[in-house]
C-alpha cells in the first residue's frame, strides 16, 4: 500500500516570520504524530529565523516535510500545502496557534463516525492578549439544501467555522482553492463551498487554542470598498446557481460591516455611504434593529 493511501490527515501550518511562536504549534501537532498524520510547513518567504527553527525541527523529526514559497500571502501558502499534501483530509494550523492534546485521535474518531463527511468542526479555547480564555463551542449543522445552508453561514451568522479546529476534505479544497488576491476573508469563500458540498460532522471537545493576539486583531481598512466586492464575487463564484439569489443580501451585509467600522472611527460621510449602498442592496437587511439604532446615531454628524 503506497504512503498516500495510508494517510489519513495532513496538517499544513502555513508561516511568514512566526519564528518565536512556531516552535510551539510544531509541538502541539509532533506530540501526537501518528502513521496515518503528516506534517507539512509552508514557509512563506519569511525574513526572520523562520529557516533556522525549521531545520533544527526537521533534523529532529524526519517526518516533518518543508516546504519554501516566495512571499504570496497566506492563501497562497495554504493552497501550496493542499496540492502537495497526501493525506484525504487537511487540518490548516495557523503557526501562532496550537492544537490540543488528543486533537487528531478526536477527528480520527469522528471521521470513522461520520465517513460521509466533507468537514469536521470541533470546539476552540480562544486565548486574548490579556490571558483570558473563552471556550467557543460549534453550532450543530442540520441537514439543508445548499441555499438554506449559505444562508445560515453568510446571513445568519449560525454556522461557526475556523482554522485550527476544523478538518476539510482535500478534494473538495482543491476544487476551491482560497482566492489568493484577496488578503482578508478569503477564507469565507472556501468554508461556504465546503459547507453546501459535503455533510457536516460536528464535535463539541476542543481541537485547538487560538491565539488572539494583537496583530491578528487589528482590522485593514485599505481598499476596504473594493476587497468587500471582490469577497463577494468570490463567495459566489464558489456556490451552486440556487444560492445566487442570497448575493445581493450578503452584499449589502458586507457593506454594513463597512458602515459599523467608519461608524466606530467617526467617518460620518463614509459611514453614511456605506450605509446607502446596504439600504440600496436590501432595505430589509439594513432597517433590521441593530443597523437601524446605528444608523440613526449617523443624525448627530448632519
Amino acid at each position: 500500500m503506497t504512503q498516500a493511501a495510508e494517510t489519513l490527515i495532513s496538517v499544513i501550518i502555513p508561516t511568514y516570520n512566526y519564528a518565536h511562536l512556531l516552535p510551539r504549534a510544531l509541538a502541539s501537532v509532533l506530540s501526537q504524530m501518528a502513521a496515518d498524520v503528516e506534517l507539512i510547513v509552508v514557509d512563506d518567504g519569511s525574513t526572520d529565523a523562520t529557516a533556522e527553527v525549521l531545520a533544527v525541527y526537521a533534523a529532529r523529526h524526519p517526518q516533518l516535510r518543508l516546504l519554501d514559497q516566495a512571499n504570496a500571502g497566506a492563501a497562497a501558502a495554504r493552497n501550496h500545502g493542499i496540492r502537495k499534501a497526501r493525506g484525504r483530509f487537511a487540518l490548516l494550523l495557523d503557526a501562532d496557534d496550537e492544537l490540543l492534546p488528543g486533537a487528531l485521535a478526536n477527528l480520527r474518531t469522528l471521521l470513522t463516525e461520520h465517513p460521509e463527511a466533507g468537514m469536521l468542526l470541533g470546539a476552540q479555547v480562544s486565548v486574548y492578549p490579556d490571558g483570558r480564555e473563552r471556550l467557543r463551542l460549534p453550532t450543530p449543522v442540520p441537514g439543508a439544501s445548499p441555499r438554506q445552508l449559505a444562508s445560515r453561514y453568510l446571513l445568519e451568522k449560525r454556522v461557526s467555522i475556523s482554522h485550527g479546529c476544523s478538518l476539510f476534505r482535500r478534494d473538495l479544497l482543491l476544487q476551491r482553492p482560497y482566492p489568493e488576491h484577496l488578503r482578508g476573508g478569503e477564507d469565507v469563500a472556501v468554508f461556504a463551498h465546503l459547507l453546501v458540498s459535503a455533510p457536516v460532522a460536528v464535535t463539541r471537545a476542543p481541537l485547538a487554542r487560538i491565539h488572539k493576539h494583537a496583530d491578528s486583531l487589528r482590522h485593514n481598512r485599505d481598499n476596504e470598498e473594493a476587497r468587500a466586492l471582490a469577497m463577494v464575487c468570490e463567495v459566489f463564484a464558489g456556490l451552486p446557481p440556487e444560492c445566487h439569489s442570497l448575493r445581493r443580501r450578503y452584499q449589502a451585509q458586507r457593506y454594513l460591516s463597512l458602515f459599523r467600522t467608519a461608524l466606530l472611527a467617526g467617518e460620518c460621510s463614509t459611514a453614511r455611504h456605506f450605509y446607502r449602498c446596504a439600504f440600496r442592496l436590501s432595505p430589509w437587511q439594513a432597517l433590521r434593529a441593530r443597523h437601524l439604532r446605528k444608523a440613526i446615531r449617523l443624525l448627530a454628524c448632519w
